[in-house]
């Protein structure tokens, strides 16, 4: 009996396509072709276009991205800072008016004691011996002496305030060595004798006062 190639095909399974047993692509659908070297050339072209697009925009969010980044941390830097000198600020002022307060305190204060000195050395400056006569000159000479106290009263007062004044170069008279106290022999005698007067006279009224008082209670007896 003749065989017919019918009888090796098994109907249960349709045949495979043509191109899957060539192993060759399939042509695009209802172009009837395979295609060219021309159109696979195309398709890459546009494919490498679409890569260079897609990395174009890929970068572009990289960018902006990194920009973005760059905000965030300028922000972050602006408020941390914004902060950090609101403090500094706030605390430096009020050391600054609380150092101003004590500076013009101690300003008006420094303005009273050079006043008071400036006072007492045109006091001292004034004091005039050679103008007092026999018959004042024992008035003159305490009134010089309670002048010259007031002086050194002001001046110690401006010591104990500013202790600036004794980191000067003390004051020498002239004619004396530092550390020295000139000598009562050095003065002349008239000198000396009114100095013995201005120390002794007020005992001496104090005993002319009592005597006198004493000589009338004994002529009320």
């Amino acid at each position: 009996m003749p065989y017919d190639d019918t009888d090796f095909v098994d109907r249960d399974f349709p045949p495979a396509p043509a191109s899957a047993t060539s192993g060759r692509p399939t042509p695009p659908s209802g172009s009837g072709r395979a295609p060219s070297r021309e159109d696979l050339d195309a398709q890459v072209t546009a494919t490498q276009q679409q890569l260079a697009k897609l990395r174009e925009a890929q970068e572009q969010l990289e960018r902006a991205k990194s920009e973005l980044e760059e905000m965030r941390r300028r922000r972050a830097e602006f408020q941390s800072g914004r902060t950090e000198l609101q403090d500094l600020l706030t605390r430096g002022i009020g050391l600054l008016e609380k150092s101003e307060f004590e500076a013009r305190r101690d300003a008006e204060q420094m303005t009273r004691s050079l006043d008071g000195l400036r006072s007492s050395l045109t006091a001292v400056e004034e004091l005039r011996e050679e103008a007092w006569t026999d018959a004042s000159w024992g008035q003159e000479l305490s009134r010089a002496l309670t002048t010259i106290e007031n002086a050194r009263m002001e001046l110690n007062s401006a010591r104990l305030k500013w202790p600036v004044i004794d980191s000067a170069q003390p004051f020498t008279p002239p004619g004396t060595t530092p550390g020295t106290i000139p000598s009562l022999i050095d003065l002349p005698l008239p000198k000396l004798l009114r100095l013995g007067l201005a120390l002794t006279w007020p005992l001496l009224v104090v005993g002319m006062g009592a005597v006198v008082v004493l000589g009338i209670a004994l002529l009320r007896r």
